[in-house]
């Protein structure tokens, strides 16, 4: 959580998770340009350098739409999803060396601006095979620098989480103009069956992962709560929730989780105020509902995060009665005080 901005909040994790992903990279394009020089001893260096790294950028950023997903569907990718914008950020600045490399070889040497020459250079558009695919990839350029500019917890704050989240969504238009790039690019170039097949089961595996994913999410707001008591529904078996976790159901559109602690029941939102994590996902650490993203820390019973920090989520009312938790499905404002319902002994 942010008290206070800095640029950085580094730690034993991060610094780990960086090393590994400088040193993978650095292997990475080592290695292709050591290949690349061997397999095509006529190629110029800007040349592997550009498909170097534009390829790296792309697998990248393959890794970095299937952790939410993965994530979804099993816990232990959480470790990744911890610093994902350091994936982010990495990917823009490949993509960056990819772009100034290719407007190097193929725009610099004219008379024209190298950026004027790369959006009229080629003006083919009714062509598929002569396809203007450069400027795809610019574009979609563009929107992964403004993802990694955003990606510090200022710009979320100050530009809310809605539409921070609105923004970082286009990171899937990114991914189909990138698509388009080397599809009407590369693959219309090489027409090596490997390249082809790379590029589909690269597809494949991003629309796999988010379909299922998609799956699970639905049989959770599928679920009928129709037990219906005055205002309350009934939510679960209290036997439903492990001790210092949650029970997430979804009500009314919403999803909602209902945390077990210390022989009482407290119910808030789901959704954590950072990045819109998953709150039911994570446990009671130090008395606070922790999201497992992220860190950050609400108390259970009014939904807010302990002092000096002030993110807040919706609580809500619960009871319990004969083994079974019983829930208002309607949520107070956020931070609301409620008063943690005591398990009967049994």
């Amino acid at each position: 959580m942010s008290h206070q901005y800095v640029a950085v909040g580094w730690n034993a994790q991060k610094r780990a998770y960086d090393l590994v992903l400088a040193v993978g990279i650095a292997l990475y394009v080592g290695t292709f340009l050591a290949l690349g020089a061997w397999l095509h001893p006529t190629a110029t260096a800007e040349t592997l350098l550009v498909r170097a790294l534009g390829s790296c950028a792309f697998l990248l950023l393959n890794v970095v739409l299937c952790i939410g997903p993965l994530c979804r569907l099993d816990s232990r990718f959480l470790l990744l999803l911890y610093n994902r914008r350091h994936l982010g950020v990495t990917t823009f600045l490949l993509g960056l060396g990819h772009c100034a490399f290719s407007l190097f070889q193929f725009h610099a040497l004219g008379d024209a601006d190298p950026l004027v020459s790369l959006f009229t250079a080629n003006r083919n558009f009714a062509s598929l095979a002569d396809f203007p695919f450069q400027p795809l990839g610019f574009l979609a350029l563009i929107i992964l620098f403004l993802m990694a500019a955003t990606s510090h917890d200022f710009w979320l704050r100050n530009l809310t989480p809605p539409v921070w989240k609105a923004l970082h969504m286009l990171v899937y238009v990114a991914y189909a103009l990138l698509v388009a790039h080397v599809t009407l690019g590369l693959l219309q170039s090489e027409r090596s069956p490997w390249l082809v097949a790379a590029m589909a089961a690269s597809l494949a595996l991003v629309l796999s992962v988010h379909l299922a994913a998609a799956w699970k999410e639905r049989t959770l707001d599928e679920a009928s709560l129709n037990k219906l008591e005055g205002n309350f529904v009934a939510a679960c078996s209290v036997n439903e929730i492990p001790e210092k976790c949650a029970k997430v159901i979804s009500v009314r559109g919403e999803r909602v989780a209902i945390f077990k602690h210390d022989g009482k029941i407290s119910a808030l939102s789901n959704v954590c105020r950072h990045q819109n994590g998953p709150l039911g996902e994570g446990r009671i650490i130090d008395g606070c509902v922790t999201c497992p993203w992220h860190g950050y820390q609400y108390l259970p019973e009014s939904g807010a995060s302990p002092p000096p920090f002030t993110e807040k989520v919706s609580t809500f009312q619960t009871k319990v009665a004969d083994g079974t938790v019983w829930l208002d499905p309607v949520p107070l404002a956020p931070g609301t005080r409620v008063e943690p319902r005591r398990i009967e002994s049994v």
